[in-house]
């Protein structure tokens, strides 16, 4: 009995963990990629625009998006033709913030 309550007690602190990186996630969306893929994942942004940001709440553009490519992105940024088109985010995030960001991201496909 004494296993099983350690074990639930386990369970509780963790999905709590989860929960309130879930809460923290908006803050980080709405700080590093708001500005180009929009509040809501659309890229309906004038930057987002310019740049051609796929509008991740549909579901082609999510299937496309393979998670280790887009952890990738986020952390070195990317670059084309010698230009960056997003900055990348390794010195302004922990790897903890770059999944709750693919996750927020994910959150955006309609169903």
């Amino acid at each position: 009995m004494k296993m099983k309550t350690s074990l639930i007690a386990v369970l509780v602190v963790g999905l709590s963990s989860v929960v309130s990186r879930a809460g923290d996630v908006q803050p980080l969306w709405d700080k590093h990629c708001a500005s180009c893929h929009a509040k809501d994942g659309s890229g309906s942004t004038k930057m987002g625009k310019k740049l051609k940001v796929k509008d991740y709440r549909e579901s082609k553009a999510q299937e496309e998006l393979k998670d280790d490519a887009a952890l990738k992105s986020i952390k070195d940024g990317i670059y084309e033709n010698g230009k960056e088109r997003m900055a990348p985010y390794k010195e302004k995030l922990n790897d903890a913030d770059m999944k709750a960001l693919l996750t927020h991201l994910r959150a955006f496909k309609k169903t």
